[in-house]
């Protein structure tokens, strides 16, 4: 298994959203408090244009100036809030593996390694992390002739290895198929508890959200058909 943990610390900081309230043209659209701990994955639910996609943009620093935010997001003690994206160390997955088609699968994965590391060092690494993602021997292979599977595990492990200190996932799993999916939902969250990242999703699917583990909070639009939404209910889907 490849070294990812950071080695100034031993254990992670929750990442903590403090009053968040995000509007578009002075209509309300979500409002979250919530502390996502060590290893935990809080999944936030409901319909296309109820917000969820506009929360995890403002938590990694890139929501659209349309939009106003307040509030604050912290890791820890520390406030991200007003730092640019690269600097929070957020993981990012999407729905598209969006791999640079410009760089081998290998160079894919050491593009967001710490550049401390000798470059022996990091193809280590990287055969490592290949290895212990089923893809042994794939390091120089171009990424358009991997399978969506195939893709979605390199996404992950790339994320993975720009050593995030908190994980935002942004309906990773909806474009594969259901046995994909499945498998795909057992690496990402069973990663994310072995590391100890507290983890945000954003789904509309409740299967994702089941397999997560973590508190469900779903969102649901205005009666007004405006794209406004309201908190429904927080639960937990821990057995």
């Amino acid at each position: 298994m490849p070294e990812l943990r950071d080695t100034a610390g031993t254990s992670r900081r929750p990442l903590i959203f403090d009053g968040v309230s995000i509007s578009l043209q002075e209509t309300p659209l979500v409002s979250l408090s919530a502390r996502i701990d060590a290893g935990e994955v809080v999944s936030v639910m409901g319909p296309s244009g109820v917000g969820k996609s506009t929360l995890l943009a403002f938590a990694a620093g890139f929501l659209a100036p349309a939009f106003h935010a307040s509030g604050d997001v912290r890791l820890g003690d520390q406030s991200i809030t007003s730092l640019p994206t690269a600097a929070r160390r957020l993981g990012l997955l999407f729905q598209d593996a969006l791999l640079f088609p410009h760089l081998s699968v290998a160079g894919n994965l050491a593009f967001g390694m710490p550049t401390s590391r000798h470059r022996r060092q990091r193809r280590e690494v990287i055969d490592q992390a290949l290895s212990d993602i089923g893809l042994e021997g794939f390091g120089e292979r171009d990424p358009a002739t991997l399978s969506g599977g195939q893709r979605a595990r390199v996404a992950l492990m790339r994320t993975l290895l720009s050593s995030p200190q908190a994980m935002l996932l942004d309906e990773p799993f909806s474009k594969l198929d259901a046995t994909l999916r499945q498998e795909m939902r057992e690496l990402v969250f069973g990663r994310i508890r072995e590391y100890g990242l507290p983890a945000l999703l954003v789904t509309h699917d409740r299967a994702d959200a089941e397999a997560a583990a973590g508190p469900i909070i779903e969102l649901s639009s205005a009666s007004t058909g405006q794209t406004t939404s309201t908190w429904r209910s927080a639960q937990h889907a821990r057995r």
